[in-house]
C-alpha cells in the first residue's frame, strides 16, 4: 500500500492588499479574507543547495474557514507556483 501525503501544499491564486510596509493576502482562490490571525517567516536548509524560505499567513475567509497560505521566497518568490495553500 502506498503512503498518502496529508495536507500537502496546493498551488493558490492570491491577491495582495496595497498596505505598506507589509502587503498581505486579501483574497485566496476567489474567497475574500475576513481576518489575518498571524504571519511568520520560515528559513530552513540554508546550508544546502536547496534552501527553504517561506512567508506564511494564517487567515480566516469570509465563509469562516481557517486557511494557511505561504509564499515561496526562494529565487525571489517569482515564477509559476510562488503561492500555496494548506488547510489549517
Amino acid at each position: 500500500m502506498a503512503a498518502r501525503v496529508l495536507n500537502s501544499p496546493r498551488p493558490a491564486r492570491v491577491r495582495l492588499g496595497a498596505a505598506h510596509p507589509a502587503r498581505h493576502p486579501v483574497e485566496v482562490n476567489g474567497e475574500a479574507v475576513e481576518s489575518l490571525r498571524e504571519s511568520w517567516l520560515v528559513e530552513d536548509r540554508w546550508w544546502t543547495a536547496e534552501p527553504l524560505r517561506r512567508r506564511y499567513w494564517e487567515l480566516i475567509g469570509v465563509r469562516g474557514r481557517n486557511v494557511v497560505v505561504f509564499h515561496d521566497l526562494t529565487a525571489g518568490g517569482h515564477g509559476p507556483g510562488g503561492w500555496f495553500v494548506q488547510d489549517a
